[in-house]
């Protein structure tokens, strides 16, 4: 297992050093898709704080908090955004049956797929997370402790591979619809709900973003947990499990495309 691992590893910093490579020669590229990652998560901002320049809080919830979750949201979903963006890819290889060159290979299509490159325009993601996240820790009153630091770590671990097993999961009903493409997008757009916290919307959206997409885990569950308004080990423990049913999912409706995959002309 040991050597397996390596092996994977070596060939992903393979993969990784040649993209970068490529991002050398275009930095103004790279400048651009950084920035208007940045540009966006401002405007998402500066939504919040024109409501709250019109009402003194949200369904209880301060100019801050809403804030803080907004901010702690894009750090889990720009890891997924960082490392697997390429799982977007999968629809159009599977139409246009490029997929047949990543099963001549001797190594694991996904990987090969996740492995192509990393989607840096993220950064302006983890940028703005991390700096909205520090900006309202002191009128939050957050003093985490060392265990909740940790927990936290892995909250935000298992909320970046949620996003990652909803994301192959749509990507491989390609499978079977040549183009799930429009699947993707609907269910991306319906994790935009989980930037806020999700009391604020209709018993039906916290259903779906929590039970069926479940979203809520990934941002407005765990932030809870630093706000000291849930316990970190149910939280925990509930993403552990949205996670094992989303992963096994996804893994069990992209083995089962693949085992009947036939390239396009077939």
């Amino acid at each position: 297992m040991g050597v397996k691992m390596k092996r994977f590893l070596k060939i992903y910093f393979t993969f990784t050093t040649q993209y970068i490579k490529r991002l050398v020669h275009y930095r103004l590229d790279f400048a651009i898709g950084v920035l208007s990652f940045v540009f966006v998560q401002f405007s998402g901002i500066l939504l919040i704080t024109l409501v709250f320049q019109q009402i003194p809080d949200l369904n209880g919830y301060t100019f801050e908090q809403m804030v803080f979750f907004y901010g702690f949201f894009q750090i889990p979903r720009g890891i997924d955004h960082l490392i697997t963006d390429n799982i977007w890819l999968i629809p159009n290889k599977i139409r246009k049956g490029e997929l047949d060159r990543h099963l001549l290979r001797p190594i694991d299509p996904l990987f090969q797929i996740v492995a192509e490159r990393f989607q840096h325009e993220a950064f302006g993601e983890l940028i703005i997370g991390g700096i909205l996240i520090a900006i309202t820790f002191p009128s939050l009153g957050i003093q985490p402790s060392l265990w909740t630091i940790f927990i936290m770590f892995a909250l935000i671990i298992i909320g970046s591979l949620i996003y990652t097993s909803i994301k192959l999961l749509t990507a491989s009903i390609s499978f079977w619809t040549m183009n799930s493409m429009q699947v993707m997008v609907t269910v991306y757009n319906i994790s935009d709900f989980a930037k806020y916290p999700i009391t604020i919307f209709p018993t039906l959206i916290q259903t779906i973003i929590t039970y069926i997409v479940p979203f809520a885990f990934v941002s407005f569950y765990p932030a809870k947990v630093l706000l000291n308004q849930a316990n970190g080990l149910s939280i925990l423990a509930q993403s552990s499990i949205a996670l094992l049913i989303m992963a096994s999912c996804a893994l069990w409706v992209w083995n089962t495309g693949l085992k009947g995959y036939e390239s396009t002309g077939h």
